[in-house]
């Protein structure tokens, strides 16, 4: 894929890029979504609180950012993700509903502000996620680092997880982020090698596992957690095979969902794969060794994340 960028728009400030190929896709129609994972408008008034104790603290989530399908349900129970560094990342993959282009220098305010709406949230459990910020020397890992230190001196009984990029190419990102102790660290695969070089053209495969088995060495006591999309054109065998990677590498739980495309401009969906094909996955994961796993056309890495968390350690003893 090209590497050449067109300036399309501006975004609080900062210059927007977009990969001429992710531009303009009108052979990528959005296709009508099968009643499974059909999912109600909004309405409910806690829903409407968390917003606005979002837009006071001038938080970003991921929630919003990437159009999550489960944010009514997620926000009307005052389950958020944050989503740190900012909103404009600095890779275009061809699945992420996030802007991409040069990013704005980093907010040394946010991770109090992080932390206020966690205590005023009351959140027993936390997911703090980030753009890729490749413009930074470690990647970010400090951000997160401070963030985490700011919940926990905010909010000591929340626990803490982490869903972090794979600093290509920034030595030590991993072992700051888990020197300040988060509970569940997660990264996500997203899809199979094979779809890396047209889905996700930045990152690399084995660096995204090497991350994950990296983190387990540093730290044995943390869950490890990574994700997966289908619906883009992947293999079954070729899915069972990332399964097997992530279990070499110790993950602890798997999350498995269904790719939706957000625009015409994204990377079209190849198949709405059926729930009894989910029930596969997840007995096959769970046959494999995993110790929690999440797979339903609406499972997201953040998705119930709290209840999950608990499920974890008792997965454990």
């Amino acid at each position: 894929m090209s590497t050449r960028v067109l300036i399309d728009h501006r975004v609080g400030g900062a210059t927007v890029l977009r990969h001429p190929e992710k531009a303009h896709r009108p052979d990528n129609p959005i296709q009508r979504k099968p009643a499974w994972i059909r999912v109600k408008a909004p309405t409910h008034p806690v829903y409407h609180e968390t917003h606005a104790l979002m837009r006071a603290n001038r938080l970003v989530t991921v929630c919003e950012e990437a159009a999550c399908p489960n944010i009514g349900e997620c926000w009307s129970q005052r389950h958020a993700t944050m989503m740190i560094m900012g909103d404009v990342c600095t890779r275009a993959c061809a699945f992420c509903n996030v802007a991409t282009g040069q990013p704005q220098v980093l907010d040394a305010g946010e991770p109090a502000r992080v932390a206020d709406a966690v205590a005023k949230l009351g959140l027993r459990h936390v997911v703090v996620t980030s753009v890729d910020r490749d413009d930074l020397p470690d990647g970010g890992a400090a951000h997160f680092a401070a963030v985490i230190r700011a919940i926990r001196a905010a909010a000591p009984d929340t626990t803490i997880e982490v869903l972090t990029p794979d600093f290509l190419r920034k030595p030590g990102g991993a072992e700051t982020v888990v020197a300040a102790k988060p509970d569940v660290f997660n990264h996500n695969l997203e899809t199979v090698p094979r779809l890396y070089p047209s889905i996700r053209p930045g990152a690399r495969y084995y660096q995204s596992l090497r991350l994950l088995d990296r983190v387990q060495q540093l730290d044995p006591t943390l869950f490890t957690k990574s994700g997966l999309m289908v619906g883009l054109g992947e293999t079954r065998s070729e899915v069972m095979q990332v399964m097997d990677d992530l279990r070499v590498a110790e993950v602890d739980f798997l999350t498995i969902g269904q790719y939706l495309q957000p625009s015409v401009k994204h990377a079209p969906v190849a198949e709405f794969v059926t729930p009894d094909a989910f029930e596969d996955y997840a007995r096959l994961a769970r046959a494999k060794g995993f110790l929690l796993v999440s797979a339903t056309p609406l499972t997201r890495s953040s998705y119930h994340a709290d209840a999950d968390f608990a499920a974890l350690k008792a997965a454990r003893g």
